[in-house]
């Protein structure tokens, strides 16, 4: 498998950390147990990663940073995820500094630039509030223009650091008549306030994430000068809703590290655990469970490095792209670790019986996720809003359109590739019709059939993929004539059939991309990769979500080959993931292994 370079700073830090089953390593498992257990702001573990120079890779190359693209960004997050969600999302609230370097001045850049890297400052998001919830234009905080600045007053609540952070980002309204265009975003520097003019909410206790932050922030008549306004005054909601395609689909990354310490965990136990002569995991049943659980972590890395890849090629997409993968990646991981929950038995509700309590506070801190940075439901409705015009542009689409789309195809998926710098001045409120994971299909199934001249694709395998692929195809194309001739439904009194289909669609989409994935890094990912048998098993998992009644009958041996590959992967310490990257080695991981092996070799 060819070594790629965007994820050679993931395993850099996964190196220096250690192994996370070593109680005396930073982020061990035992030590965020015990901080959780306390509901403890791990401060201890923000520090060592700032000295790290974590920070600098949240810092775009362009005003002084080390980042270089999404792709790197997310594998960084998920190794500090598969460790502990809590000290993973404390310190990643620093991507909300993609508004300045989305909106700001240069000032304002190199500022907040030199307050991450040379302050070990972050920043919290200021948008909810407890009587508005999402509904940002219904909000009460106001900024009052006076002379050389505003005043803001009001409470935002609840904010993800808003006491233990430097800097805000407050939407208020500084015209109430206006609308939507009466928003305006403000990048608040706590220093430069007077300190009796704001004041912080009580800690919230939280189901996960309990050493979180989770807070509050209230002002009275609270004086900001003119150069905390970030963009123009009015433009503060079309600023929050670019900033959300931004923030969303990254917010994947942190289910992934849930995930895969959730999947690592139990196969532990599944493997070390001897029942009626043998494993739990050589036991049918189990093994399906945790098989098809990989499948998730799988077709879920499709779709979120494909998407953190898209942002360098087609950010003007991101209004479909980062709702899709926000709803799709968080929600199938958050049900995927649920479903492997089964798999550890009693073990599940005994909270130090089992590698310090990890699961179980994976499990809970995971179940934030999919309420981030908008839930579920206001994802799915930003996706249905725009069905209709996706729909349009592919009864559009012509042969210079399409290679142009073929063109982009290969650039955003071929993972050996390098992208083309970020340009957020690209993103836009709507795609316009453009999506080009999806509206891509038809390329796909065309290379598919060119690979049947192909002698290293198992003609078996390869004839099962494109009549799946065909399958989503004929989903597509009956979903587009079915959103073409019915009614448009309006604002948010869209009907429960609309919210259906926008799943489905999410669905469709990681189809489409888990193909593109597989067409273009056949040569570059490996053997399980390239022999495509994960890729029949996944194709088959997603299309019984809406076609149930399909003979999607699979040879067993691909099952096998699967957890083959997932045992492999956990004794070579590697991310599962069509990426494995190398993690710590996990010596005491190992011992158990090992006496695992000899329990399958005597059976």
């Amino acid at each position: 498998m060819q070594q790629l370079k965007q994820y050679w700073v993931a395993e850099a830090l996964e190196r220096d950390l250690g192994d996370p089953c070593n109680p005396d390593n930073m982020m061990s498992w035992k030590q965020v147990v015990d901080l959780d257990e306390r509901e403890a702001f791990p401060h201890e573990i923000i520090e060592w990663l700032y000295n790290w120079k974590l920070s600098h890779y949240y810092v775009p190359e362009w005003v002084g940073g080390e980042f270089t693209s999404f792709e790197e960004f997310v594998s960084i997050v998920r190794v500090l995820c598969r460790r502990d969600q809590t000290a993973g999302i404390a310190f990643t609230t620093m991507f909300w500094s993609f508004l300045c370097w989305m909106a700001g001045t240069e000032e304002q850049k190199q500022k907040l630039a030199s307050f991450i890297k040379d302050q070990n400052g972050t920043m919290c998001l200021a948008y909810s509030e407890r009587a508005h919830g999402s509904d940002l234009i219904a909000g009460d905080v106001t900024a009052t223009k006076v002379p050389g600045g505003y005043l803001l007053n009001g409470e935002k609540w609840p904010i993800n650091r808003a006491t233990i952070s430097g800097v805000t980002f407050v939407i208020a309204k500084t015209d109430a008549s206006a609308g939507s265009r009466g928003l305006s975003l403000f990048m608040v520097e706590k220093a430069r306030l007077d300190a009796a003019t704001y004041y912080n909410l009580p800690k919230t206790l939280t189901h996960g994430i309990r050493g979180s932050d989770i807070s509050g922030i209230g002002f009275k008549d609270c004086f900001v000068p003119d150069d905390m306004l970030l963009g123009k005054e009015g433009a503060g909601l079309e600023l929050a809703l670019k900033g959300f395609q931004v923030t969303r689909p990254l917010c994947a990354a942190f289910s992934h590290g849930a995930a895969d310490t959730a999947l690592r965990t139990t196969l532990k136990f599944a493997m070390g655990r001897e029942l009626y002569g043998k494993t739990v995991f050589d036991i049918p049943q189990p093994k399906r469970t945790l098989v098809d659980a990989f499948l998730d972590l799988l077709i879920c890395d499709c779709e979120t490095i494909g998407v953190a890849r898209g942002f360098h090629v087609v950010p003007e997409q991101f209004s479909v792209w980062g709702a899709v993968v926000k709803y799709f990646s968080t929600v199938t991981l958050e049900k995927m670790i649920q479903d492997v929950s089964v798999v550890l038995g009693s073990r599940f509700y005994m909270r130090e019986e089992h590698d310090f309590g990890i699961f179980q506070k994976q499990m809970r801190d995971n179940a934030i996720i999919s309420m981030f940075d908008g839930s579920s439901i206001v994802n799915l409705h930003a996706l249905i809003l725009q069905m209709r015009s996706l729909a349009k542009h592919r009864a559009k689409r012509n042969d210079k359109m399409m290679e142009a789309l073929q063109s982009r195809l290969e650039v955003n998926f071929s993972l050996d590739k390098p992208v083309p710098r970020y340009a957020p001045e690209k993103m836009d409120l709507f795609s316009r019709g453009a999506d080009d994971s999806l509206q891509g299909l038809e390329i796909a199934i065309a290379q598919l059939h060119d690979l049947k001249d192909n002698s290293d694709v198992n003609p078996e395998v390869l004839d099962q993929i494109i009549t799946f692929a065909s399958s989503a195809l004929e989903e597509l194309n009956a979903q587009d004539e079915y959103l073409a001739t019915s009614a448009f439904e309006f604002g948010h009194d869209q009907s429960p059939e609309l919210f259906d289909l926008a799943k489905k669609y999410c669905a469709l989409h990681a189809i489409a991309t888990c193909l593109h994935m597989w067409i273009y890094n056949r040569k570059n990912l490996g053997e399980f990769f390239a022999k495509g048998e994960w890729l029949v098993l996944s194709l088959a998992r997603l299309l019984r979500s809406f076609r149930p009644w399909q003979n999607l009958t699979i040879s067993p041996v691909y099952v096998e080959n699967v957890a083959q590959e997932l045992v492999k992967l956990y004794n070579e310490d590697k991310m599962f993931s069509i990426v494995p990257f190398q993690l710590a080695k996990t010596e005491t991981q190992k011992d158990q292994t090992n006496a695992a092996s000899e329990l399958q070799l005597q059976a």
